[in-house]
């Protein structure tokens, strides 16, 4: 009995240093005229990954700062895609992208698309597993689909999020816990 419990103990995932949100709005040139409606409409709690690379970098940080505003009014996290020293200067409650050197109190959060790419991001405080399902992004791309998104998380230390053509529908239909959209929040 003991040996059981014990190994219970280690083998369960650790619970994350920062706590995850279930719902991640990720913005770019297309959803941005939306973002502002949807960061009004997504659940209390929820999260934005800022990354607007379209934008010069005086632009971004203007629009950063729109949006930060707003997320706060409504309760939600605010990622900015760059380093964590970057997102501390700006004010962000994270960090997204390769850069996990610096953690601290900043979230960190990453994109991975294989096992071994999981297996790399052992510093990241949750991953998002892309694609799920086809995307716009990426057109005619290759995509995990439910059964391997499901093999895959299964395996992470750490919170997955699924990316790649989610809507709430279909993150209940693989048992996401935590999904995130860019085209979801268009509508």
């Amino acid at each position: 009995m003991a040996g059981s419990f014990m190994a219970r103990c280690y083998s369960d995932p650790m619970s994350p240093r920062h706590p995850v949100s279930k719902i991640w709005l990720v913005s770019d040139a297309r959803n941005d005229a939306a973002l502002e409606r949807a960061l009004k409409r997504l659940p209390r709690g929820s999260g934005l990954i800022f990354r607007h690379y379209h934008l010069s970098p005086p632009e971004r940080r203007a629009r950063f700062k729109q949006l930060r505003r707003l997320a706060r009014q409504h309760g939600h996290r605010m990622v900015l895609s760059g380093t964590a020293a970057e997102a501390r200067r700006w004010g962000a409650d994270g960090a997204y992208g390769a850069d996990l050197s610096a953690g601290g109190s900043t979230l960190r959060l990453v994109t991975v698309h294989s096992l071994r790419e999981l297996r790399r991001a052992h510093r990241a405080d949750a991953v998002l597993l892309s694609p799920v399902f086809p995307t716009r992004s990426h057109p005619g791309g290759k995509v995990l689909g439910p059964v391997r998104w499901r093999a895959i998380a299964a395996l992470s230390p750490v919170p997955v999020i699924a990316l790649g053509g989610m809507t709430a529908p279909r993150a209940r239909r693989i048992g996401a816990e935590h999904w995130a959209g860019i085209d979801a929040f268009l509508r």
